[in-house]
């Protein structure tokens, strides 16, 4: 039985605050040696070290220390407050630290944030350079009213952790002038080395640039400073012994499934819960549920044997930074599908491994099919927002069919409505898709009762659109954020059965696909919009907007979201529609609608006094037509004229 030696009063703290120190981070095993600790000290008469010792631990239990996710961007502001307010104190240290660049290191959970007792405590982040071959732990942060309770070492553990976790073959490094924090890493393994170990990316170098002691690194052409070198090597022979990385599961092991209430995915569900693994169900809102479809979810989730279940909303993330882009650039995929689900996938995906990424979980689930694109897009954002986590997909990895799957849910007791798991439908703020037996072939028509919505108004109806700088801001004159706009037209024009569709595109894996659709809302908003715009861009504009737009959408649809050009294609696309301004009148009819025309101050053919197409021209004469078309044809004059005459030879 471990018991504590007899020793002077101030020697028997520091040894009980250390023991729960290492209680709190994991590396004793606290119910056992709390029950020694306990009868030692009530036995002995001690009983002043069990109050205190108690106290203690009731502090420690008050710290939470986690990894980062989208709702801790409200404190990047502050975090880099306190940054700046530590290193002046300190008189060096790194001291600006961009917000925006705090926040996404946040997103992509790539920190850790500490709360004492519900309050934001400290901050750490990492980054990596050089192709990841090396990650700096840096930021570590502990807000003055919180020191000196071993937060610190909490979270220099919780970041290291999350570094070997994420990167486990990566060097790990940090540059640091305080000896506590060099004492703490030393104990997890760096050792003191010369800075030309570290990483030359002068990315990283010139972060230091706000540090008081800049110039000294700089005299010093980046050899030495006041900072000492920290290196965790992975790969030297006493770290590999203690490497933990399992790349298999166990009974027991935690794994998140991207859940839909689908048949899909109650599949999946019901075959690892009967593995015997622990199942965390999340499902991402992007438009396609309202709340009493949220609860029905969440409700079958937990029936079928989840241990607990997540609905995260993205609606508004998705449009400003997806849906916004593909109206800009009248995204159509081959001149017929706007995206619908092919758009909102990435952003499940990217929710959902942040998701993973907070709970721990050892692995991520999806009920993708070997034969579509989804299992591409689901796997890539997992690959590179949570490298270290493994991916599951019971249908495609077992080849399961979708009869096959309706009779293991029966063989289980899995209550689902089997008519309506003919189709297979995937519903979102941008439209919804539609698979059934008629769309594995080429020639089947997709019947009337396989759309969701029906044919309700066959009374014509007009509608106005108004637009600002590209944007949707009014429908009908009643002004609202284009989420809001966007839902209205959908609920106005589905009733007369728009937006229809079957693509037929390629997909990711080089062979054809056929689906229906409907997207009512997207279609008439992408035609209303590239109205306005054929009124107000140059025909340069519009050609090059054009070509880069169907980049950008097939980008998009083939899993490359998280490309860098993206952003590029973006920033070109938001810059084309600064004088895009105006309104679009629009008539309803069942099964289609009709453009009448645009108003807009903006307008290139109304605004000119120059010429009206087929009718007078003010601006120039008879004669220079004559001679503008003279120049204008000159080349293709000299070419026949020179063809002509190798043709009499």
């Amino acid at each position: 039985m471990f018991k504590l030696k007899l020793i002077n009063t101030r020697s028997r703290l520091i040894l009980i605050k250390k023991t729960l120190l290492n209680l709190y981070l994991g590396i004793d095993r606290k119910v056992k040696y709390m029950k020694h600790y306990s009868y030692y000290y009530s036995q002995s008469g001690q009983r002043v070290y069990f109050f205190l010792l108690s106290r203690f631990l009731q502090r420690k239990m008050k710290i939470k220390v986690r990894v980062s996710h989208e709702e801790d961007t409200k404190y990047a502001f502050l975090i880099c407050k306190k940054i700046k307010e530590s290193a002046e104190v300190r008189g060096t240290g790194i001291a600006k630290r961009d917000p925006e660049y705090i926040k996404s290191k946040i997103i992509h959970g790539n920190a850790v944030i500490a709360f004492f007792d519900g309050k934001l405590a400290g901050f750490s982040y990492l980054e990596t350079f050089q192709n990841e071959e090396f990650v700096v732990n840096s930021g570590l942060i502990v807000f003055p009213q919180f020191r000196k309770q071993g937060l610190a070492k909490i979270i220099k553990t919780e970041i290291f952790k999350l570094s070997r976790k994420k990167f486990p073959n990566s060097k790990i490094f940090s540059i640091t002038t305080s000896n506590p924090v060099i004492r703490i890493n030393t104990k997890l393994g760096f050792k003191p080395v010369s800075f030309s170990e570290l990483t030359h990316s002068e990315k990283f170098w010139k972060g230091c640039q706000s540090c008081a002691n800049f110039d000294i690194l700089t005299r010093n052409k980046r050899k030495m400073c006041l900072c000492t070198g920290l290196l965790y090597n992975p790969n030297t022979d006493k770290n590999k012994k203690h490497k933990s990385k399992r790349n298999y599961l166990s009974t027991g092991d935690k794994i998140v499934l991207a859940y839909s209430g689908g048949l899909d995915t109650s599949y999946c569900l019901k075959y690892l819960v009967q593995e015997k693994y622990e199942v965390h169900t999340v499902i991402i809102n992007t438009g396609g549920f309202n709340k009493d479809e949220l609860y029905q979810i969440e409700k079958r989730a937990l029936s079928i044997g989840s241990k607990s279940h997540k609905t995260i909303d993205a609606i508004e993330e998705y449009y400003q930074n997806c849906i916004k882009y593909l109206i800009f650039g009248n995204v159509l995929k081959n001149n017929t599908y706007p995206l619908s689900v092919s758009s909102e996938r990435i952003f499940q995906a990217i929710k959902i491994a942040q998701y993973a990424t907070y709970i721990q979980a050892k692995a991520i689930a999806h009920g993708s099919t070997g034969a579509g694109n989804d299992q591409v897009r689901f796997d890539i954002a997992f690959q590179i927002i949570c490298p270290d986590t493994i991916t599951l997909s019971p249908v495609r990895d077992m080849k399961v069919s979708r009869k096959e799957e309706i009779e293991y849910l029966k063989n289980k007791g899995v209550s689902i409505c089997w008519d309506k798991v003919k189709y297979s439908i995937n519903k979102g703020i941008w439209g919804t898709s539609i698979g059934g037996e008629e769309t594995l072939t080429s020639y089947h028509d997709f019947p009337e009762e396989a759309y969701p919505t029906k044919l309700k108004k066959k009374k014509v109806r007009i509608m106005e659109l108004e637009f600002e700088k590209g944007e949707l801001v009014s429908v009908n004159k009643e002004k609202g954020k284009a989420i809001k706009n966007i839902i209205k037209i959908e609920k106005i024009a589905s009733e007369f059965a728009i937006g229809r569709g079957i693509h037929i595109g390629d997909t990711i894996l080089g062979i054809k696909g056929r689906v229906a659709f409907e997207a009512s809302a997207a279609i008439i908003i992408i035609k209303a919009h590239h109205l306005l715009e054929k009124h107000i861009l140059t025909k340069w504009q519009l050609y090059w907007k054009e070509q880069l737009s169907n980049w950008y959408g097939m980008l998009l649809h083939e899993a490359q979201y998280l490309d860098p050009v993206m952003r590029d294609i973006e920033k070109f696309l938001k810059s084309t529609q600064e004088r895009l301004t105006g309104t679009v009148d629009i008539i309803l009819y069942p099964y289609r609608f009709h453009l009448v025309g645009i108003k807009s101050k903006f307008d290139l053919m109304t605004s000119s006094n120059m010429a009206k197409y087929g009718e007078m021209n003010y601006a120039w004469t008879a004669e220079d037509v004559k001679g503008f078309t003279k120049i204008l044809s000159n080349q293709m004059k000299i070419y026949h004229n020179l063809n002509k005459k190798k043709k009499n030879d």
